[in-house]
């Protein structure tokens, strides 16, 4: 059975899509730690980031690396943080959480709870600075 993540990929459940290329796709997490918190993600389906072939793995991390550019530049923050947990959904993904002190990546903290339009926003504004 597909993950979520590969039906989101599909089209069969709406995203907030901020970038996709050939090979990866990246969206905002609807229960974000922040505003932009965005999940990047291999278009091909692997359980465990350390599964990826070595191309795959490079890849997604360099991919990531564009998505982050453009949420830094949307999104004020003074970083973007990275974390890969893989716990949650069986498909490998990086998080990308802006942050202004470490205390904002707390997976733990009570999520934000955004209006479909604010999140259709803000991946917009990302999507628009993404090269």
């Amino acid at each position: 059975m597909p993950s979520i993540f590969s039906r989101i990929i599909a089209g069969e459940i709406p995203s907030y899509k901020v970038a996709e290329d050939e090979h990866f796709y990246a969206f905002l997490d609807i229960n974000p730690m922040a505003e932009g918190h965005t999940l990047v993600v291999p278009k091909h389906e692997v359980d465990y980031i350390f599964d990826l072939s070595d191309e795959e793995y490079a890849g997604l991390h360099l991919f990531a690396k564009r998505v982050a550019a453009a949420l830094e530049k949307a999104m004020p923050c003074k970083r973007i943080a990275t974390a890969v947990l893989g716990m949650e959904v069986p498909h490998a993904h990086i998080h990308l959480v802006p942050i202004n002190k470490e205390d904002d990546m707390n997976f733990r903290a009570p999520k934000l709870q955004l209006s479909a339009e604010r999140l259709a926003q803000i991946a917009s504004a990302i999507a628009s600075k993404f090269e």
